[in-house]
This record gives structure tokens, C-alpha cells and sequence, in this order.
């Protein structure tokens, strides 16, 4: 009877395996051909068949297993956020300034900078998961319709995790954009989706290319990658500078700390706005994202001089509360004489004036960084 009902609870189980990964198997992606791969394993970032940081991320497993006992109770808003609705009437014209940057959550924002139109890590889909009925559900809509968007000269993709590379965002952008700039062997994912072989670019780090009168440069990050158990650090991660003919844009990606930050700042700094991510942080991952008191280290190294904060306030991730990184990024800020802003979901901020601004968030309990700090190992 028992062995009866392991049996049948065995197939089952497998069943759900097998159906699951067919429903996920587009949204998987796909591995590089062997014209890809080969220049893969030409990059000095690879050795013993995947990508690797210079500093190696360090986990702390037992502060992961107890993290997970003490979830913030405000991890998730209890209303939905406010958020400002965008339509296509606003893009009509390029900013006078030269430099606007509207944030849609997360990481996905629309730098609009010297005449060219970028998209970082697009997502619009409801959830951050290879298939459409189970993982971490966003917050609040899209604040701009994706029929809305005015035309992307070029959108970057810092990495290949769900929450930054979303194939129902990439498959509604193909025929919309004309250039996707992407690590070294992202651009597997996107071709398999559809993407026009001469609409791809993809980088190593310290490479660029020249879009318009715009220079992107693919910088390091210190991360990882991957969308499968298999695959595991199989594609790179990065960063980008953005240099035009008037302004700079710093677009950190998924990263913690690490040396060569200042080396960006010096090479393609001053910049006139850095977007570093502040969020999804724990004690038990301190390399893979970089925190709220970090991020301001890292404007300081970047050569920044308006900072704002990304990767927060869209999607739950890690354990804090959702308001804590921008709670804690301002408070180090103001500590440390940085400029920051934080506009709402949807909010169009223009470069010449930033405006005057109070949190948008609701007061909830959060940890202060001598609660919980987050510091990045071998900086030296």
C-alpha cells in the first residue's frame, strides 16, 4: 500500500517537473552557438567554462536559513504604491536639458540623454519568472503602456535574471528597437526569442559601441547569471557608462561593491547621474547587491553627481522591508552630503532641475544600517 502510493506520489511529482518545464522552456532561453562561444571563452572573464568575478561572491548560508525566519512584515506594500501614469504625449519631444531619466521600478527606466532614447532592463511582464502563474508578482502595472513608448534607439540588458531580462518585454520590443546591447552570450536568449541577428550587440567588458552621437560602454559588475539550475554564470553581467557629447549616465546593473568602480569613475566620469541599485539586500549575500549605504560609497567612486536609486520598490526579493532601501539610501545621503532623488514610479525627471522632493512611501518599520549592515568582502 505505502510503496503503492510513493509510486504514484513519484510520478506525479515528476509529472509536475514535466509539464512545468515545457510550460518555461521559451522563458528558459538558450545556450550560445559555437561561433558565440567561442568568443566567449575568449574573454579574460572566463576560466573552467563559466564567467567569473575578479572578487569571488561570498555566501553565508546560515544567515540565509535564519533570514528566512525573519521576513520583514512590511516586505510587500499592504496598498498598492502610488505610481504616475505615463502616456506617449510626454515623449513627444527630446528634453531640452539633454538629460531626463523616468524610472518604471526596479531597473527598468528610459534615459532619454543627448538626442537618443535608451530602455534599461525592460520589464513589463506581472511576474519575474519563466512562466506566468507562480513567482514574485509586481507591485503595481506598468506606469507607461508598452504601445506608449516612444522609439528606443537602444535598449541595454545588464544580465540574464529574470527580473532584468524578461522575454514577453523582449519579444513586444524586437521590431521597436534597433539596438539590444548585452553582455557576452545574452544575446543567445534574444535571438532564440526572435531577435534580428544585426539588432544584437553584445559586449565584454571595457568594449563599446557608438549609437548616434551616444558611446556605450559595457563596465564590470560583480554578480552573476544564469536562468536554469544548468547554466549557472554561462552568460556575463555588467554595467554600462553612457557618454554623449553634454551628459553621462552610470547604469550599475546587479552589483556589489568592488574596486573597479573607481577605475569607471576615472575613465568615463564625471558622471551627471548614476542609477544604482539599493535593493533586495541581505547579510547573507553581501557581493551579489551592494546596499543602500554602498550605493552612495560607489556614487562617491563613480565621480556621481545625482544619484538614484534603482532595484527597489517594484518587486519583493530579499527579506527587508519594501521602503527600507530608499529609507536608508536618503539617511546616507544626507550623511554623506550626496545628492539623491526619488521620484515616483512613472516620474519624468529632467537634469537641469531637480526638483524638491519628499518620500513618496508610506512610514513603516525598517532596519537601520547598524541593524543590518551590508558590507562587501575583499575591497582591498
Amino acid at each position: 500500500m505505502l510503496r503503492g502510493l510513493l509510486k504514484i506520489t513519484a510520478v506525479l511529482v515528476a509529472l509536475i517537473v514535466l509539464v512545468g518545464t515545457a510550460l518555461a522552456w521559451r522563458g528558459l532561453g538558450h545556450g550560445p552557438d559555437a561561433a558565440r562561444l567561442a568568443r566567449m571563452q575568449k574573454s579574460p572573464q572566463w576560466r573552467d567554462g563559466a564567467f567569473n568575478n575578479p572578487q569571488p561572491l561570498v555566501n553565508h548560508f546560515g544567515d540565509m536559513l535564519t533570514g528566512m525566519f525573519a521576513v520583514s512584515d512590511f516586505a510587500t506594500p499592504k496598498e498598492t504604491p502610488p505610481t504616475i501614469a505615463s502616456d506617449a504625449a510626454r515623449f513627444a519631444a527630446l528634453p531640452a536639458s539633454g538629460l531626463r531619466v523616468t524610472w518604471f521600478g526596479h531597473s527598468s527606466t528610459l534615459i532619454e540623454i543627448d538626442g537618443m532614447r535608451v530602455l534599461t532592463d525592460p520589464v513589463w511582464s506581472e511576474r519575474v519568472t519563466p512562466v506566468s502563474f507562480v513567482g514574485p508578482t509586481r507591485y503595481y502595472p506598468p506606469p507607461l503602456p508598452m504601445l506608449a513608448l516612444p522609439k528606443i534607439d537602444a535598449v541595454i540588458v545588464s544580465h540574464d535574471h529574470y527580473d532584468h531580462l524578461d522575454e514577453p518585454t523582449i519579444v513586444a520590443l524586437k521590431e521597436r528597437t534597433e539596438r539590444f546591447i548585452v553582455p557576452l552570450g545574452v544575446g543567445a536568449h534574444l535571438a532564440y526569442w526572435g531577435v534580428a541577428a544585426d539588432r544584437i550587440i553584445e559586449l565584454d567588458w571595457w568594449e563599446s559601441v557608438t549609437i548616434g552621437a551616444i558611446e556605450i560602454a559595457c563596465t564590470p559588475a560583480r554578480h552573476a547569471s544564469g536562468r536554469a539550475p544548468w547554466d549557472k554564470d554561462e552568460t556575463l553581467w555588467a554595467s554600462y557608462a553612457l557618454v554623449g557629447p553634454a551628459h553621462r549616465v552610470y547604469y550599475s546593473g546587479d552589483t556589489g561593491l568592488f574596486p573597479a568602480m573607481k577605475t569607471i569613475g576615472e575613465r568615463y566620469g564625471p558622471f551627471d547621474l548614476t542609477m544604482i541599485e539599493v535593493g533586495q539586500y541581505h547579510r547573507a549575500w553581501p557581493d551579489w547587491h551592494i546596499g543602500p549605504e554602498q550605493a552612495i560609497a560607489a556614487h562617491a567612486m563613480l565621480r556621481g553627481r545625482v544619484l538614484l536609486p534603482i532595484h527597489w520598490g517594484l518587486f519583493t526579493l530579499a527579506y527587508h522591508g519594501w521602503t527600507e532601501p530608499a529609507e536608508r539610501a536618503v539617511a546616507a545621503a544626507g550623511e554623506h552630503g550626496a545628492t539623491i532623488i526619488t521620484p515616483k514610479p512613472g516620474e519624468s525627471v529632467d537634469v537641469s532641475a531637480w526638483p524638491a522632493q519628499a518620500a513618496w512611501w508610506p512610514k513603516v518599520p525598517w532596519q537601520t544600517a547598524a541593524e543590518h549592515p551590508i558590507m562587501s568582502t575583499q575591497l582591498e
